[in-house]
């Protein structure tokens, strides 16, 4: 029997939350991936584990649309095993990927992967130099047929479904130049897909590795892939553990490090930090108001940790050049904290160039 503390403090370990210094050679979630979005996203997140600007900004870092169809860093020394992980399994896996972008195809008799491929063939014959995302979408609405393209009420225009354009990218070998809006496409130098991702990059391992211990579900939705497709590829050097009444695995390997419950640090993590995208939503927060203004439909605020634990959001709000964050504590914060938080603060502050102006504890 394992209990919930146990679990979040071998997240917060296992994705260094806790270390003051690092690279990203040497940052685990990376293996995974760092969801870029918003403005305290992939560079924040890599910071937040020790890795500082200009490392975390560099060009050892690669931009990628991957998981879910959202923008992701990785390590660029290993785009071809990512873009080797990243890939759907099978039609079905596919299908799920691109959701209601799989009906007409289906209707069509084109198979899903197929499909992906034709749509990353034409990305790669389109995308011969640095590309904004909408003269590429132009250009493939010119040059795929009607089961590839959806009309867009809000743009009065046809398009290219968004996922199979987001998902067939990197198969095309393309990257997304970081910092761009609209996003600027441009092709990988020397691109080659590895022929496996090897244990380091397979997704499920990762996500025990960083997430677990997990369900073969759990894995399924961080993905949006069939349960199915997860339970066939479940690793076979796994333990159970019981968490809060329910059986869950954990890579045999790291079943050492669930024994601690320490965490310490206190880290104001982004809306899309990786610590917050595990599936077992009701583990990482317990009380349903807490989880409902954590995970709003839009809008996220952030999260903030302490010693492994979620105590409380913070928004940001910038004037000019000065930053103001307010935080909402679930719970009285002792002084120590509160200092530690300020601290935080000021490190996201610094990491946007701006100056903190103050935190505003709402108690």
């Amino acid at each position: 029997m394992v209990d919930r503390r146990q679990v979040l403090s071998f997240r917060a370990r296992a994705q260094q939350l806790t270390r003051a210094e690092g690279t990203p050679a040497d940052t685990a979630v990376l293996d995974i991936g760092v969801q870029d979005t918003g403005q305290d996203g992939g560079g924040w997140a890599l910071a937040q584990r020790g890795v500082t600007p200009p490392a975390s900004t560099g060009d050892d870092l690669i931009l990628l649309w991957t998981v879910r169809g959202a923008p992701h860093l990785y390590r660029r020394a290993d785009v071809g095993q990512v873009a080797a992980a990243v890939a759907p399994w099978s039609d079905a896996d596919a299908g799920r990927r691109i959701y209601d972008a799989a009906k007409p195809l289906k209707a069509a008799g084109i198979g899903i992967l197929a499909a992906l491929d034709e749509v990353a063939a034409r990305l790669r014959s389109v995308v011969t130099r640095p590309t904004v995302k909408g003269e590429v979408s132009g250009r493939l609405a010119q040059l795929l047929p009607e089961p590839y393209l959806r009309f867009c009420r809000p743009c009065q225009a046809t398009h290219l479904y968004e996922m199979p354009f987001r998902l067939a990218a990197l198969r095309a070998g393309l990257e997304l130049r970081p910092g761009t809006s609209p996003p600027v496409l441009a092709r990988i130098p020397g691109f080659t897909k590895a022929d496996a991702a090897g244990d380091r990059f397979d997704l499920i391992r990762a996500y025990l590795r960083l997430l677990g211990p997990a369900t073969p579900r759990d894995v399924a939705g961080y993905l949006d892939a069939p349960v199915k497709e997860v339970k066939a590829r479940w690793p076979r050097d796994v333990v159970e553990v019981t968490v809060d009444g329910e059986a869950r695995a954990l890579l045999a390997a790291d079943a050492p490090a669930l024994a601690s419950a320490e965490a310490p640090a206190t880290r104001l993590l982004g809306p899309f930090d990786l610590f917050l995208q595990a599936k077992d939503r009701a583990t990482l927060v317990p009380d349903a108001a807490h989880a409902r203004e954590l995970w709003p439909v839009l809008g996220r605020p952030g999260a903030v940790l302490v010693d492994g634990e979620l105590v409380g959001t913070w928004r940001p709000r910038k004037s000019g050049s000065r930053l103001t964050v307010t935080v909402r504590p679930w719970a009285k914060l002792p002084d120590s904290r509160r200092r530690a938080v300020v601290e935080q603060a000021e490190r996201l502050a610094a990491h946007r160039t701006a100056t903190l102006a103050g935190v505003d504890f709402e108690d």
